[in-house]
């Protein structure tokens, strides 16, 4: 297996759950924030989409789909257009609201982008450093991992924030 069919593969697990988190959850479930305080569905798929979309295009020298799809205006959110969620306050959290099937078609967007992307690499790609404001700098490797890792997360919080609004309706 090549390293980009494995990332592909990582990628796309991402992607089936984003999905399966989605499918059937209703808008008061979407918007509803575990124990009071937690982050949303809405919020959570958001936000990660977000990050994936700003990680991956500034990595691959991409416009990010979120403004060059026009998405920002689409989701209509009272946030700056390169916002990506980091370090939100509660009342910015409750600002993101947006059907399920707007999130997933965001989030399918980014996906593609991303798949074309990754469709490109070979090994030695990985190697190259995208961000020397750190120390040692990051590689186009460790990126895509720190991006993946945290898309799995994401997606797996609003997964479990969907299994805790069964029967809440």
């Amino acid at each position: 297996m090549k390293s980009n069919e494995l990332l592909l593969d990582a990628f796309g697990r991402i992607r089936e759950t984003v999905e399966a988190t989605l499918e059937g959850v209703d808008g008061g479930s979407l918007v509803r924030r575990p124990a009071g305080t937690g982050n949303s569905i809405a919020w959570l798929i958001w936000h990660l989409g977000r990050v994936e979309d700003a990680q991956v295009a500034s990595a691959a020298g991409l416009k990010q789909v979120w403004t060059s799809h026009g998405f920002a205006d689409r989701f209509d959110l009272p946030l700056s257009k390169r916002d990506t969620g980091y370090g939100h306050s509660s009342e910015q959290v409750d600002s993101v609201k947006a059907p399920p099937a707007l999130l997933l078609e965001y989030y399918d967007a980014v996906h593609r982008q991303t798949v074309g992307f990754l469709e490109t690499l070979g090994d030695g790609d990985l190697d190259r450093i995208v961000d020397t404001r750190w120390d040692p700098p990051v590689t186009l490797g460790v990126r895509l991992v720190s991006t993946i890792a945290d898309c799995l997360q994401h997606v797996g919080q609003a997964a479990y924030a969907k299994g805790l609004n069964r029967g809440r309706g």
